[in-house]
């Protein structure tokens, strides 16, 4: 699949640029090159301040993620300690679907998997000869999840991914690079991706449609609107949100910013958030109508976000970074 050189490169994949050497080759007597293997996580004092890609609350605890295979965890958002992995490829997204079982999924094509609330962690999927990223994961339950990436990359597992097959759907045609995958309220899967990719599964993933798309550049995000709806978020402030996601039908959110947006979260209180370039954030009142544009102390690109109590918590360039809500 990895025919051509990056496409139209978005800002998203430039923060994910790796930052060193994620494996080793072994060499035959005869320097021949044999195999390549992972090279473990160096435990760095200044791992939470640095770049990290994605964070999730497990119930239990806070487990953020992102280069050089880096995993740090907390229990209140303040104080974090890294644990080692067995990757120093670039992690790009973490999911829970329990307080004890994750997964993590990077550069190298790398997945990772916890069953300990992400004190250890082992590899069970490992393609550095791809040389394309996975960029999302999304689990169902402790067997069923996906992984979605550059260039149309996209696994599934059914047994919580101790096997992984490639999805063979016509959404994968184009190779347009996947960035996100989000489970909807009525229980849908919805992709967002490059050139205003986008896609629906109202079958957990078994069958796949192409959406139409509002915006012909890259989406980054989505976030649950209402019943079936649906937000989608991406490039230069662009938001737009639909009643029904599978519906083609759109309407542009005025945001007032031309800051791209690389990812989002859903309030206790209904509202919605989304964190970009230089540290920008859009949090939503009135359903989606009313954008209020706030920014991180950092103001570095930020990458992903979830609240905890009357702050957000957002992860970027500069590590984690603590927002007041207002």
């Amino acid at each position: 699949m990895n025919k051509r050189a990056t496409r139209n490169a978005t800002l998203l994949l430039a923060l994910w640029l790796a930052a060193g050497p994620a494996a080793a080759q072994d060499e035959a007597d005869d320097g021949v090159e044999t195999t390549v293997k992972p090279l473990p996580s160096e435990i760095m004092p200044l791992t939470p301040g640095s770049l990290l890609l994605d964070i999730v609350n497990t119930g239990e605890h806070l487990i953020a993620v992102g280069d050089r295979g880096a995993v740090v965890v907390s229990n209140d958002g303040v104080k974090w300690a890294q644990v080692q992995t067995p990757t120093r490829a670039p992690l790009t997204a973490v999911d829970f679907v329990d307080a004890d079982h994750g997964w993590a999924v990077g550069h190298d094509a790398v997945i990772l998997h916890t069953a300990d609330g992400g004190r250890s962690w082992e590899i069970q999927n490992f393609e550095p000869e791809l040389e394309m990223p996975l960029l999302d994961v999304l689990f169902l339950d402790q067997e069923r999840g996906f992984a979605i990436g550059a260039y149309g990359l996209f696994y599934a597992t059914t047994d919580g991914g101790a096997s992984w097959e490639e999805v063979d759907s016509p959404i994968r045609e184009d190779e347009w690079h996947f960035n996100s995958m989000t489970q909807l309220a009525d229980g849908a899967l919805f992709i967002a991706g490059e050139s205003g990719t986008l896609a629906i599964s109202t079958d957990e993933g078994q069958t796949w449609s192409a959406v139409e798309s509002p915006y012909e550049s890259s989406l980054f995000g989505a976030l649950p609107y209402a019943d079936k709806g649906v937000v989608i978020f991406g490039l230069r402030g662009n938001v737009f949100v639909s009643e029904d996601a599978g519906s083609g039908e759109w309407r542009e959110v005025t945001t007032g910013s031309v800051a791209s947006m690389f990812g989002g979260t859903l309030l206790d209180d209904g509202r919605k958030a989304m964190v970009g370039v230089n540290g920008n954030v859009m949090l939503s009142a009135n359903g989606i109508d009313e954008i209020t544009v706030l920014k991180s102390a950092a103001g570095t690109p930020l990458s992903s976000v979830i609240p905890l109590g009357d702050v957000l918590l957002a992860v970027g360039e500069s590590g984690v970074q603590r927002i007041a809500l207002q």
